[in-house]
């Protein structure tokens, strides 16, 4: 098996730059717009969405599907 880069796009990306890109992409308003979760709607805040997104796995699920099809 040859040592070439992994196929997964998100390969070495943390939660928190995946979270940190797209809220400089798109903002909290907008983020929450795309992602209707409480934490991107209310005093929103990149300490408060990780902890709600590494316990929730359909909301990472879906911050992560907006990351690649935003920069993918």
């Amino acid at each position: 098996m040859s040592e070439g880069a992994s196929k997964d796009p998100l390969h070495g990306k943390t939660l928190e730059q995946i979270l940190t890109q797209l809220v400089e992409h798109y903002g909290w308003a907008e983020l929450g717009y795309r992602i209707r979760i409480n934490c991107f709607l209310a005093d929103p805040s990149i300490k408060s969405s990780l902890k709600f997104l590494r316990k929730t796995p359909w909301a990472r699920s879906k911050v992560e599907h907006l990351y690649l099809d935003t920069f993918w």
